[in-house]
């Protein structure tokens, strides 16, 4: 039987000046689909990947054009060698490239979508940070706390909220940066190994994000969104998505919602066992190996591994 692949989409944070460049130059498909997203956007995409420094990364307006584009070029390289998903499922920000997998957005429309959604989320970080005398607001990963006492540590704290359900070792909080600070501080003293600062732009997967997710709306309300055909996944439920109604809606709520990431591991965990697990391979198109890391923390991970591929060779080994 033919193996089936189910592709992980790495979100926001996971972009890395340089990146891709190897597999832009070894494979003509990825390529074209960087040239591609400069023409639709006006972006010269190549000097984004590979000049831009960390910093002009990080900005929203710019990671999430930049990690979409890699996770699009990396799967296009992927299907020369035959290799499409069964199943698909995004983090945060790569919910998009899963969405094009999926066929619930035309290329075109994830492109067009993925740069206005940078440019509304930065813009109300910067509102966030103007009226927080300067100070940016963020995110940051809580390690080795049960995420039930991190969504209490932060219940008590003003402007801070539980944001991504990692794993059972990783919470990350959203917040105004001094709202952060004094949640990294009462983790630490709980008991927590690190709090670490996230290189994001803003306090995502929260409240405070209520203003873009009211303008994402209107960028949405024209777009049509298809039903997936293939296996797909909700950060915003945690459980499969089975409508293109659904998917729309969950996509303006997703900014404002936890990331149901355990939940939505699990439910893949389930189909994978539920049908034979040897034909089944994990892959994490896209920069970075950060979802593999945690799928490998399930109890599902030592069992079947998740690979990172986002270089020529991984390409190649497969």
């Amino acid at each position: 039987m033919a193996k089936k692949y189910a592709f992980l989409f790495p979100g926001q944070g996971a972009q890395a000046p340089g990146m891709i460049k190897d597999v832009a130059e070894a494979f003509p498909s990825a390529k074209k689909v960087i040239d591609d997203v400069s023409s639709i956007t006006g972006v010269d995409m190549c000097r984004l990947l590979w000049e831009a420094d960390a910093a002009e990364l990080s900005r929203s307006d710019n990671s999430q054009l930049a990690i979409t584009t890699a996770s699009l070029a990396i799967s296009a390289a992927l299907k020369d060698k035959g290799i499409e998903p069964a199943a698909a499922m995004g983090f945060s920000l790569g919910e998009f490239p899963a969405l094009y997998a999926a066929g619930v957005l035309s290329f075109e429309d994830v492109i067009k979508v993925v740069r206005q959604r940078g440019k509304i989320m930065q813009k109300c970080c910067e509102e966030i940070a103007k009226e927080g005398g300067g100070k940016a607001p963020g995110m940051s990963a809580i390690l080795g706390l049960d995420p039930q006492k991190v969504k209490e540590i932060v219940s008590g704290i003003e402007n801070v909220y539980a944001a991504n359900m990692n794993s059972s070792k990783q919470t990350v909080i959203s917040g105004t940066f001094d709202g952060l600070t004094e949640a990294e501080k009462r983790a630490t003293a709980a008991g927590a190994r690190r709090a670490i600062r996230l290189r994001v732009a803003g306090p995502f997967h929260s409240p405070l994000m209520q203003k873009a997710a009211d303008k994402f709306a209107e960028v949405l309300a024209p777009v049509s969104f298809a039903d997936p055909k293939i296996t797909l996944f909700s950060n915003v439920t945690g459980k499969q998505a089975l409508s293109g109604e659904e998917v729309k809606a969950s996509a303006v709520q997703h900014l404002t919602h936890p990331v149901l990431w355990t939940d939505e591991e699990a439910v893949l965990a389930g189909i994978i066992k539920a049908d034979n697990a040897d034909d089944w391979a994990i892959l994490e198109p896209g920069p970075g190996k950060v979802l593999s890391g945690l799928w490998a923390q399930t109890e599902f991970g030592a069992q079947h591994e998740a690979v990172p591929v986002n270089t020529q060779d991984a390409i190649a080994a497969l």
